[in-house]
């Protein structure tokens, strides 16, 4: 797929997750199987830039290019800022984020709260547009504030008129947070009217779903999110399916264990071995949730305070799961997660 200024593998993309897309899932999803992955947000508030988080959020040492970072704020000049500070570090591409319900970041008139002022959002896309000019722009927003104030259409015509270069959009408002069900139709409608790509996201999570929604909204590429955590292979059997028609069979148990393995061994790494540890338990319950003996495994997993421990216990039960499977019927793979996960926090 050609976008922006870059061939991708395929059309499928990886939504920017706070807590979650860092540099380790990021790489693990490209690697099994994503065309694009947008990085956690990065917050515009430029007092931040010395904290340790910010520093390792804009660290892409070996990512696979295209590297898109997306950066969140109200204030022109902050995000101007923010968008110059990841692109001298590497960013090739700069998303902004509208999108995001939480309360702790619409408080502070960030994420989708922002749809709330139309004339505001132009400035915020014209400042970043500008400040990063040869630097690919993109913006991912909601339907609208509620269901009453749909003004995604509204926001496309400000985007395309400040340079924005494609648009990702999460089917619901923001008042619907992430319950109920994906508004495919004003996906659609949007696609109709845009002259720029539109990325169609919302409870994608599996390969008949992704294919359903490019056919029905017309949209360039399709964003996953909670459904990836814990199952990154998903993005292969989307592209095998979209390709062929037809399913791949569920990764064997021994595959899922050396997945995983490595996404952790990324994750102390990336994080040091002390955090690392806290950080790599809520991708491994990801991993082994809806498995025989995963409730008890998480509980006793969660109590381990080494690296060691951690590996052992994880090599221990997929070892023990593959004694009597080897691969995992496609009825017992992890559910997808649910809740305000993918952006409950302001990024730092």
């Amino acid at each position: 797929m050609q976008f922006l200024d870059f061939q991708l593998r395929n059309q499928l993309f990886v939504a920017p997750m706070a807590g979650v897309t860092d540099r380790p899932f990021r790489q693990l999803c490209k690697r099994m199987g994503a065309g694009l992955a947008v990085s956690e947000m990065v917050t515009s508030n430029s007092l931040l830039y010395g904290s340790a988080k910010t520093r390792r959020r804009a660290n892409h040492e070996g990512e696979v290019a295209p590297v898109s970072v997306q950066i969140a704020g109200a204030s022109p000049l902050m995000m101007a800022d923010a968008a110059r500070y990841n692109v001298d570090r590497g960013a090739q591409i700069i998303d902004i984020n509208m999108g995001c319900p939480a309360k702790k970041i619409c408080n502070v008139m960030a994420g989708s709260a922002l749809l709330r002022d139309e004339p505001l959002v132009a400035r915020i896309l014209e400042a970043v547009v500008r400040a990063v000019s040869g630097t690919p722009v993109t913006l991912k927003i909601r339907t609208g504030w509620d269901r009453e104030n749909r003004n995604a259409l509204r926001i496309l015509k400000i985007a395309e008129e400040s340079g924005v270069r494609a648009l990702a959009l999460h089917g619901r408002t923001r008042a619907c947070g992430y319950g109920g069900e994906a508004e495919y139709e004003t996906i659609r409608q949007v696609k109709a009217a845009a002259r720029i790509p539109v990325i169609a996201n919302g409870d994608i999570d599996s390969p008949e779903k992704a294919r359903a929604v490019l056919a029905s909204t017309g949209a360039d590429a399709v964003m996953i999110g909670r459904a990836a955590q814990g199952r990154p292979w998903l993005f292969r059997e989307i592209e095998h399916f979209l390709n062929t028609g037809s399913h791949m069979l569920p990764p064997p148990v021994s595959e899922i264990r050396e997945v995983l393995l490595d996404h952790l061994d990324d994750v102390y790494l990336f994080y040091g071995r002390q955090a690392g540890v806290g950080i790599a338990r809520k991708h491994i319950s990801w991993y082994t949730r809806g498995l025989p003996g995963s409730a008890f495994f998480r509980h006793h997993m969660n109590q381990l305070p080494t690296v060691e421990q951690q590996r052992r216990a994880v090599n221990e039960f997929f070892l023990a799961l593959s004694d009597d499977n080897e691969r995992l019927p496609a009825t017992s793979q992890p559910e997808v997660a649910t809740g305000d996960t993918p952006c409950e926090e302001l990024a730092a």
